[in-house]
């Protein structure tokens, strides 16, 4: 019992130890911290030295890339899609074949428009023959008549054959323009079955294969698409709030998101003056709810002669409102208190020291804002820092 009474006071003297141990150290900490603050030390300031470079002030707008021609090649026959001649990707020139539907059934239209051409011609010639012989009996009763030999009737009855005979040679005769007019329709019909390129292009996809029928009662069936894309057009969604800033010739960069390390620059084209739901037919769109946000379309076309870019691509769209070139600059987070008509307050170091100077700013991109007056190249600024003394960003 005694060993274990020894043990316990050997603990207790352990743990009191600590405890004074751990009072000291606390009480140090303590004594250090009160006297940095009234040294008047302080954690070390972030600087940075004031350059120069452009700011430009800009409205992000969405856009969708398009060929700047798209046509959908279609059947204006009936039949078998019996050849195509491209592919998809394949460039055509204006008037080259492209493909070729079975002209079975417009052969036999033809053939079947010529013989009633000729079946037209054939009625005609045979009314003139059966006119002139109407007009010999005529002559035959006029010459009675004045004979003295002849009867009325008859020779009222040979000047009616004459005049039906006419009547009867214009019907033959409208006969053979309607059969010219639904023989020059078949030759056309003919034509169709062999679908030609209506302008220069770029097969964009085949949308009928070989072997389908095509029926166009109602609408053209299509084909396959073509497109020129030498040049795109990109169309751009501008918010209202933003509309006002933007107008057609204004400098604007872009980029595709399948390729963001490459710029384009270009100019605005032109500008929509209402937005697509205001286009649309009143009944249908009375209809749909108020839309929550308002876009204008603003068009503008690119080069693309090395075919980098493809239809539906989506761009981030850029358009400068402002801009500045090699001018005086500082990052937005060293701007201190505004103090109005675009003056801030700034901190500059000054050696070992920090002074607090008054600039005047320009244009603004929420990166770096212009130094307008106040400052001189080179001059260093202190970054804000937080409470605790650390660099904001």
């Amino acid at each position: 019992m005694s060993f274990s009474f020894r043990q316990i006071a050997a603990g207790r003297r352990r743990a009191f130890y600590t405890l004074i141990l751990v009072v000291l150290i606390l009480l140090v900490a303590a004594a250090y911290g009160v006297h940095s603050m009234m040294s008047g030390t302080t954690a070390p300031l972030v600087s940075q030295a004031i350059g120069r470079g452009d700011i430009e002030k800009t409205v992000l707008a969405t856009g969708i890339l398009k060929p700047s021609v798209q046509v959908n090649v279609g059947a204006q026959v009936n039949g078998q899609l019996k050849k195509l001649y491209v592919r998809a990707g394949d460039r055509v020139t204006k008037g080259q074949l492209l493909a070729e539907i079975d002209p079975t059934l417009q052969q036999s239209e033809l053939r079947k428009s010529e013989a009633e051409l000729d079946s037209a011609v054939a009625q005609k010639q045979a009314s003139l023959y059966t006119l002139t012989q109407y007009q010999l009996e005529l002559k035959r009763q006029l010459q009675l008549d004045r004979d003295g030999s002849g009867t009325k009737s008859n020779l009222e009855q040979a000047q009616a054959k004459v005049d039906t005979q006419k009547a009867q040679i214009k019907v033959n005769e409208a006969q053979i323009v309607q059969a010219q007019m639904a023989l020059e329709t078949a030759k056309a019909n003919l034509g169709y079955t062999r679908i030609l390129a209506p302008v220069d292009g770029q097969v964009l996809g085949i949308v009928t294969k070989e072997g389908q029928t095509v029926v166009s009662s109602q609408t053209a069936p299509t084909i396959l698409v073509l497109a020129n894309v030498d040049t795109m057009t990109v169309q751009t969604r501008i918010s209202e709030t933003d509309i006002l800033k933007v107008h057609p010739g204004q400098p604007l960069w872009f980029y595709v998101v399948a390729d963001p390390k490459h710029r384009y620059q270009r100019v605005m084209g032109t500008l929509q003056d209402a937005p697509n739901d205001a286009l649309q037919d009143e009944s249908a769109s009375s209809q749909t709810q108020q839309p929550s946000a308002v876009y204008y379309n603003g068009v503008f076309s690119v080069p693309n002669p090395d075919h980098l870019l493809r239809t539906s691509m989506t761009a981030q769209v850029f358009i400068v409102t402002e801009q500045a070139k090699n001018v005086l600059r500082l990052p937005v987070m060293a701007l201190g208190q505004p103090l109005g008509d675009d003056r801030y307050q700034v901190q500059v170091v000054n050696g070992d020291k920090t002074e607090q100077r008054v600039i005047r700013a320009g244009i603004n991109d929420r990166q770096f804002v212009e130094v307008k007056d106040g400052l001189r190249e080179g001059e260093r600024v202190v970054i804000m820092q937080n409470e605790a003394g650390t660099a904001n960003g």
